[in-house]
């Protein structure tokens, strides 16, 4: 797959650290020149992850923790399918800045490469859209996930299909998998973001 710049300066693949990553996005996030820019490319993925998990989860009150908020886009496709409690975290302040008032219980400003400050087994879902993509969350920020939610709860991810393998990202699921940590309940291409050549893996996934 073509490695596309689909951001504001500097191709997201050339980024190499958490800072260069978090100065990206507060720069790119000026102006609403972010939010602006998705709309445009038709970033599909918000929609596309909580439309699958409305689909297997029908209890709208359960706590959902969006890992990777960013400026609210997923937290405002939940609230359209029902969904009422959910807490955020990003690494760029100005993009949590830009998150709509009273949408999200809580918000904060996080490294989803370190330890989550949150107890074992308390959100019901944690969704992770567009964070696991060049130079942004490792795969072993799964294990976090899985940690924080609760026995038979989900995990909806998006994986930027150009990493998917070289990254350890299929290695890391199947290795969940096999050591009954997680069960596949869906693994599908999305869209993502087609209008620029950007496809992702979407994985729903029951925490054992």
């Amino acid at each position: 797959m073509a490695q596309k710049d689909i951001g504001n300066k500097t191709p997201l693949h050339e980024l190499k650290t958490t800072e260069q990553v978090m100065k990206y996005y507060d720069e790119w996030s000026k102006n609403n020149k972010y939010n602006k820019d998705m709309f445009e490319w038709e970033y599909s993925g918000p929609k596309e992850t909580s439309e699958t998990l409305s689909k297997y989860q029908n209890n709208k009150d359960i706590k959902i923790y969006d890992a990777g908020c960013g400026s609210g886009l997923v937290g405002i496709e939940l609230k359209k399918y029902g969904f009422n409690y959910f807490d955020g975290g990003d690494i760029s302040k100005e993009l949590l800045n830009q998150v709509p008032d009273n949408l999200y219980n809580k918000l904060e400003q996080i490294d989803l490469n370190k330890k989550i400050d949150k107890e074992d087994n308390f959100y019901d879902v944690v969704m992770c859209v567009g964070t696991f993509t060049f130079a942004h969350v490792k795969a072993h920020a799964l294990d976090e996930f899985v940690r924080i939610t609760k026995k038979n709860g989900l995990i909806c991810f998006t994986i930027n299909e150009a990493i998917y393998i070289n990254y350890g990202f299929k290695s890391k699921i199947e290795s969940l998998v096999d050591n009954k940590k997680i069960k596949e309940i869906k693994l599908f291409k999305s869209n993502y973001l087609a209008s620029k050549d950007v496809n992702a893996w979407l994985g729903l996934y029951k925490v054992l």
